[in-house]
């Protein structure tokens, strides 16, 4: 698995938003009803949606956050086979920051619920992924 950075690519090959978020200085994580394990909010994009629409719906979705900042972080991609993606080709999608303010008491998606962490969990779903965005977005945000 590969996971590389882009400052930008042409709109229409970004196939997913993936959203970096934090709650009282806490990192967001989703716990999937079929999974024991966490991952960072996000999803695919659906047919003629933005892409920050896309985070927008995923993070209200996955978290129930309804009030937030958010700003996009950079490009990435992901090349070889997982769950998301079974041919291995290189993938891109968008990935973004939330300053998280409100979230709703009951969640309406696949999500069973999220969790607030100090540090970043042991059982990623993607650990091949997500740790990679999650140390690039810190690099970015550091200036380093």
């Amino acid at each position: 698995m590969t996971v590389k950075f882009y400052d930008n690519i042409e709109d229409n090959l970004l196939k997913f938003a993936v959203i970096i978020s934090k709650y009282h200085n806490k990192w967001v994580f989703c716990k999937h009803k079929e999974r024991s394990t966490y991952e960072i909010p996000g999803g695919h994009r659906e047919n003629d949606e933005h892409i920050l629409e896309t985070a927008k719906r995923e993070l209200y979705e996955e978290t129930g956050a309804y009030d937030y900042a958010i700003k996009p972080v950079c490009v990435y991609s992901v090349t070889g086979k997982n769950r998301v993606n079974k041919t291995g080709e290189e993938t891109f999608g968008m990935l973004f920051f939330a300053e998280v303010y409100t979230f709703e008491h009951e969640l309406h998606s696949e999500i069973e619920n999220i969790s607030l962490f100090d540090d970043f969990p042991e059982n990623w779903t993607y650990p091949d992924i997500q740790p990679f965005l999650i140390k690039e977005y810190l690099r970015r945000e550091n200036g380093i």
